[in-house]
């Protein structure tokens, strides 16, 4: 109100400057240092869910169960779709339980089975309208910012499941996600038939997280 006079609500809602020196004296006192404790002991914890909180309440809005154009196949796992994703024009989606041999990657150079797995992707998906699918889960964006999705295809069957079960990559073992034992038993089947890659693969053509973590693939080949 005018002339410094306090409405009845402001004054309701006021607190006096005694009781806020007495509640930064408690915030300093305990609940600082006991927020900077839980901080050192499991910060970074803490923080990434935080932030994988934020995502996945926006992302699950945005993306999931959604329609999007593909409009371009990077490799096997990675696939651009017609929807912008913060500065960019369209968002980068890494198939969420799978790898495919490497085409792209200065490090590894073009691997064994890499171009075939692409140009599978690209049949089966690029300039076609697909449907997100996320995984609660899963995290909703991997180290890089991509997303990480299941994607079903307009014939109803899921992407990552047919590159899987035909042999055109592997289940992807170092983060859990809600089909990890599902993917797991495609890629048994997948290798048992010899479909695509696992027809003449050596231990030598496998990515080095998959020799790391299962030495026992493929025992019965030479190197």
């Amino acid at each position: 109100m005018r002339n410094g006079v306090m409405s009845k609500s402001r004054k309701r809602y006021a607190i006096s400057k005694t009781g806020k020196n007495t509640l930064w004296v408690l915030f300093f006192l305990f609940i600082f240092p006991a927020w900077m404790m839980v901080d050192r002991w499991a910060g970074v914890s803490v923080r990434q869910t935080v932030k994988s909180s934020l995502y996945q309440s926006q992302d699950w809005k945005k993306y999931h169960q959604q329609q999007f154009l593909v409009t371009a196949v990077i490799d096997g796992d990675t696939i651009d779709l017609k929807i912008p994703d913060k500065e960019y024009p369209t968002t980068r989606v890494r198939l969420l339980g799978i790898d495919t041999p490497e085409t792209k990657n200065p490090q590894t150079g073009v691997m064994y089975f890499g171009p075939e797995a692409s140009d599978f992707t690209r049949r089966l998906c690029e300039n076609k309208t697909v449907v997100v699918l996320l995984d609660s889960k899963a995290d909703q964006r991997d180290k890089y910012g991509r997303l990480l999705a299941y994607i079903r295809l307009p014939d109803g069957t899921v992407l990552n499941e047919r590159i899987l079960a035909e042999g055109y990559g592997y289940a992807y073992l170092p983060y859990e996600h809600t089909c990890f034992d599902d993917y797991l038993e495609l890629q048994t089947q997948a290798m048992q038939s010899g479909a695509g890659l696992w027809k003449n693969a050596t231990r030598k053509n496998l990515p080095q997280w998959l020799s790391k973590r299962r030495p026992d693939l493929l025992r019965q080949t030479k190197n």
